[in-house]
């Protein structure tokens, strides 16, 4: 049986999960708040050249970074483990994003290395803001994965959404 989305068989499943919860989206917060943090860190010393912030910024892209890793073992072992995601054009438009997200995070914690504050008035603002531009894209194709497509979503047996009493 194929329904409206071309697929067949229910929903495309995730195979990283616990409990039947995906792993993936568990974990996904932790690197968009340190980015987007590094960001804001980032403003806010440009506006008051408190190092501190500096500093700061280069905690937040240093575990971002790290978390970013972790949930892309797990959205790799779930774009492997069905090959219905892996015919999804946004499944792999996600992954793209997300792999250029931390390319550039990465670009920015290098340069910080030397001097946390050195390079933020130049280029870390713009590798900071192009990072957040970046998960804001990654973050809509990953949200039509779970609610256009249904990608680890269970299937309910007759049909209608699962819902709690």
């Amino acid at each position: 049986m194929t329904d409206d989305r071309g697929m067949t068989g229910g929903n495309p499943r995730s195979t990283a999960s616990i409990g039947g919860h995906p792993i993936h989206p568990m974990l996904i917060p932790f690197p968009i708040t340190c980015l987007v943090g590094a960001f804001v860190t980032d403003l806010i010393f440009l506006s008051t050249g408190d190092r501190g912030f500096a500093t700061a910024s280069g905690w937040l892209l240093g575990f971002g970074i790290g978390t970013a890793a972790l949930a892309a073992i797990f959205g790799l072992i779930d774009f492997m483990g069905d090959d219905r995601i892996r015919r999804l054009s946004h499944a792999l438009q996600h992954m793209m994003a997300n792999v250029a997200a931390v390319v550039v995070a990465i670009i920015n914690f290098v340069i910080r290395l030397d001097d946390p504050a050195g390079q933020i008035d130049s280029l870390g603002i713009f590798l900071s803001g192009a990072t957040v531009l970046i998960l804001l894209f990654s973050g809509w194709r990953g949200a039509d994965l779970v609610y256009h497509h249904k990608v680890g979503v269970h299937d309910h047996p007759s049909g209608e959404p699962h819902t709690r009493p």
